[in-house]
């Protein structure tokens, strides 16, 4: 379990996140918000990237601050925008986060022959990642994130740039994957969560407004519409959305 604890944290005078409190269990949850809500602060802040002013991190207890390696061990992160090599192959590349992420050498060629397949990049891992697509570049991200087989993945905007089949086959990896490790999803794309998310986290203004499932968000803010419509009626205000 992931648990959130009074989590308050502020750049100068503007306060970013606002006494955000949840428990997270194995499954997908949605991250919404428009620009601005907090969302990659909190995703920092989970990931150790980023220090809280306030509040606490907790996995199954224990602070994440005091299980130093032994949290990054279960740990996997897709930030937005991830900076690549594109000098090394998929393969070098993918050996490069095994590597640092403590897969052991006997199992580095497995392990990446399991993310590479999942990501359908198997033909393309001995190519340099210069000749990559937007799409190619976007799945080896995700292929990096799921390597050694991590606990807790956090992906942001995982789907960005993909096409549809891509999309689906990401989708599908998810699910599977969510069966026993906890994964949150932030996104734009909000029909890519609506039917995979169980619980749906909504920050406003640094502050976590719903965690409701996708049918209880449609039930409250519209009944006759879907989720899309649900992120329209709470944020369509004015706010960059």
């Amino acid at each position: 379990m992931l648990e959130i604890k009074d989590l308050n944290k502020s750049y100068g005078s503007k306060q970013v996140l606002k006494n955000i409190n949840c428990k997270l269990t194995n499954g997908v949850y949605g991250l919404l918000g428009p620009n601005g809500a907090g969302k990659s602060t909190l995703m920092n802040i989970i990931t150790t990237n980023l220090k809280a002013d306030s509040g606490n991190i907790l996995w199954e207890g224990r602070n994440v601050d005091k299980l130093g390696d032994d949290y990054r061990d279960i740990l996997g992160y897709m930030p937005q925008g991830q900076g690549l090599y594109n000098v090394f192959t998929g393969y070098m590349f993918l050996n490069y986060i095994a590597v640092l992420k403590g897969v052991s050498k006997k199992d580095i060629k497995t392990e990446i022959e399991r993310v590479t397949k999942s990501v359908n990049l198997t033909d393309s891992i001995d190519k340099k990642i210069g000749t990559y697509s937007g799409g190619m570049k976007q799945r080896i991200l995700i292929a990096s994130a799921i390597i050694g087989n991590p606990r807790l993945i956090i992906f942001d905007e995982p789907t960005a740039g993909l096409d549809p089949k891509e999309r689906i086959r990401v989708k599908n990896l998810l699910s599977s994957l969510s069966k026993n490790k906890i994964i949150i999803i932030a996104t734009h794309i909000v029909p890519d969560i609506e039917n995979m998310a169980k619980n749906i986290l909504v920050l406003k203004d640094g502050i976590l407004l719903e965690e409701k499932s996708a049918d209880k968000l449609i039930e409250k803010y519209a009944p006759e519409g879907n989720l899309e419509d649900v992120y329209m009626s709470i944020f369509a205000n004015g706010e960059e959305v």
